[in-house]
């Protein structure tokens, strides 16, 4: 979906992830993720602190991790994060519908982009991360196309297949005719197949 100002909008990313959280069990928080090393519950952690960082970012106030965001641990996961997340997305499709959230630069754990690319860089986070945590936990996922085509623009640009330190793995060829999420999934380093 596209705003009127041009921009993404990120609500339907947003909806597909949160679509998830009732179905993520605590006996599931230490199932593993095709992300990295990551569990479950280091996967909402990170999912946490992104939601917060880049909503930040959106605002234009001061990076909440300067120095990096570090490594996500399930032992820091929010008590709250059921119900602490979904108010998150929210906050974060609210600040970057305004205009004014695409404009100037930007900085996320020490990182200073245009904030046109920062914005795609937060919409990537949200849809490959919905991913990887419905995979993790059995559940379907759908993104529509317009999404899947805003992030496949930036992994595209992105993807290398020595992989991308702290974005991407190395990426896997897909066939020309795949479906668009199996190529953004591919250019970040991820396998479509993947199970628990």
């Amino acid at each position: 979906m596209i705003h009127s100002n041009g921009s993404p909008d990120f609500e339907p990313a947003a909806r597909a992830l949160k679509a998830l959280l009732p179905g993520v069990t605590d006996d599931r928080l230490a199932a593993p993720t095709p992300c990295q090393s990551w569990a479950v519950g280091e996967l909402l952690d990170h999912l946490m602190g992104l939601t917060l960082a880049f909503r930040t970012a959106a605002e234009k106030g001061p990076d909440p991790a300067p120095n990096g965001p570090g490594d996500p641990s399930a032992d820091r996961l929010d008590a709250q994060w059921r119900s602490r997340l979904p108010v998150q997305l929210d906050e974060l499709v609210s600040a970057w519908r305004g205009s004014a959230a695409w404009t100037g630069e930007t900085a996320v754990g020490g990182v200073m982009l245009p904030a046109e690319i920062m914005g795609v860089v937060a919409l990537n986070e949200l849809v490959v991360h919905g991913w990887d945590l419905a995979s993790a936990t059995g559940q379907p996922y759908d993104i529509d196309d317009q999404t899947l085509d805003t992030v496949h623009r930036l992994v595209s640009q992105q993807a290398s297949s020595d992989g991308t330190p702290g974005l991407f793995g190395p990426s896997i060829t897909q066939p020309a005719d795949a479906p668009l999420l199996d190529q953004v999934l591919g250019l970040t380093g991820r396998n479509r197949e993947w199970t628990p």
